[in-house]
């Protein structure tokens, strides 16, 4: 594997921030919630991490903001989530404030990120 366009850390941060939603969906199934709705919590907590993985190794600077455009929806919808189950009572916002912290901290790099690499215009 070659020389990957992101920092060795950010690559953890993200891998940390998907387990940490697992983690999350993981009591949740075991306090017996609604699977389906779960694995939604599942799924895009986990796809910030690949979609970030992926454009590490991007081919093309389209391609690898491409790949941190989806990584930034995913968080997106991660967080709605997240805010459905406070809602619901499922899980409490005390529980659920660090790793939502953490999801606008991710966000707010991505957005650098995807700001620095903008094509130029004109």
């Amino acid at each position: 594997m070659g020389k990957g366009r992101l920092k060795p850390e950010f690559l953890e941060r993200t891998e940390a921030f998907a387990d940490r939603c697992l983690a999350v969906a993981e009591q949740l199934l075991a306090d017996g919630r609604i699977a389906r709705v779960v694995e939604q919590l599942a799924a895009s907590g986990c796809s910030v991490g690949a979609n970030v993985a992926e454009a590490n190794e991007a081919m093309s600077v389209k391609d690898f903001r491409k790949c941190l455009s989806i990584a930034c929806k995913e968080l997106m919808e991660t967080r709605y989530w997240l805010g459905l189950f406070v809602r619901r009572g499922w899980v409490t916002g005390a529980r659920l404030e660090p790793l939502l912290v953490e999801l606008e901290e991710i966000k707010r790099v991505i957005g650098s990120i995807l700001t620095r690499t903008q094509p130029a215009r004109g």
